[in-house]
């Protein structure tokens, strides 16, 4: 009976292979032999050309890490000291705007259209650091805890570029700050008889078209409440009281809204920024505010030829 060959692996010698005069490893399978191919060259010097940038690049920038601090290289480059260098170059720049800003009176910001957009791109850092939390990301406020919408153009202290910046600076109604934006209104419960409290709250949603006026509404509305409101409801930016005319709302529409208005008034309260944020900062703000869409102009400027920019270095 003839040997049968057996398949799979077995060790054999090696070998070179005829038709490829390639040597063998010695490995067969099913009568397959692996040939020791050697490697081509080009990947052979790519590999060694890989072990000799590892060396420089070894020799050259910081690699073996120590305790608090890698070797620091032939070279002396860091991605560290790149930082560095980049971040005081942009501090330079920056450095360079606030400067200017510091200099210029904010009346004429608006003559200078590239520094009033850095300006108000500075303003929008600073509000979404400090602001947003009462009047939203949007400064679009809250008539729930009666914080103002900045978009639109409804003012109690003004909405030219000074007059904000004032606000920011002083704060409205900051205990103990001589220099505040301050108005109080007084609370009307036990002043103002049931029926007068009705007819002034018609009165007042009259003034905007949404409700029927009334003859005691109207005197009621004269004797106590036009002295800051105006005889027309129009408001006095001097006391910082609202225009009750333009259908703008601080603390709600509703008669109930303006009813609790009326009898035991809510009144908000906002810090001065003077002494959190520095003078740059705070116009910067003003900037951003005003450029929200109801910023107002500054007229005066245009009268006074002694409000100039100092344009000394």
């Amino acid at each position: 009976m003839a040997n049968k060959r057996p398949t799979g692996k077995r060790p054999t010698g090696k070998r070179i292979d005829e038709p490829t005069g390639t040597e063998t490893v010695g490995h067969e399978w099913d009568g397959i032999e692996e040939l020791d191919t050697p490697m081509p060259r080009w990947w052979l010097w790519t590999f060694y050309l890989t072990i000799v940038f590892a060396i420089f690049y070894v020799i050259a920038f910081p690699a073996w890490p120590m305790v608090d601090r890698a070797t620091q290289g032939v070279l002396g480059w860091s991605s560290r000291g790149q930082l560095a260098k980049e971040m005081s170059a942009a501090d330079l720049a920056r450095q360079d705007v606030r400067d200017r800003l510091a200099r210029i009176p904010i009346e004429r910001l608006p003559d200078d259209s590239a520094l009033m957009a850095q300006a108000v791109a500075g303003g929008n850092a600073a509000f979404k650091v400090n602001c947003v939390q009462c009047h939203g990301s949007g400064a679009a406020g809250s008539q729930n805890l009666g914080y103002p919408n900045l978009n639109d153009d409804d003012w109690l202290w003004g909405g030219d570029l000074r007059a904000i910046e004032y606000t920011l600076t002083h704060g409205i109604r900051q205990a103990g700050h001589d220099e505040t934006r301050m108005s109080i209104m007084p609370a009307f419960e036990g002043m103002l008889e049931p029926a007068q409290v009705e007819a002034v709250v018609g009165h007042v949603l009259s003034l905007s078209g949404k409700a029927e006026g009334s003859a005691l509404g109207a005197q009621t509305f004269a004797d106590n409440c036009a002295v800051c409101h105006g005889a027309r409801g129009e408001g006095s930016r001097e006391f910082g009281a609202p225009n009750l005319s333009d259908a703008i709302w601080l603390r709600g529409s509703t008669r109930e809204d303006i009813r609790r208005q009326v009898l035991n008034p809510r009144l908000g309260m906002m810090p001065k920024w003077e002494g959190r944020l520095d003078p740059v900062t705070i116009k910067m703000l003003a900037a951003y505010v005003h450029s929200l869409g109801g910023g107002e102009d500054f007229v005066e400027v245009a009268e006074d030829p002694a409000v100039e920019v100092d344009e000394q270095p």
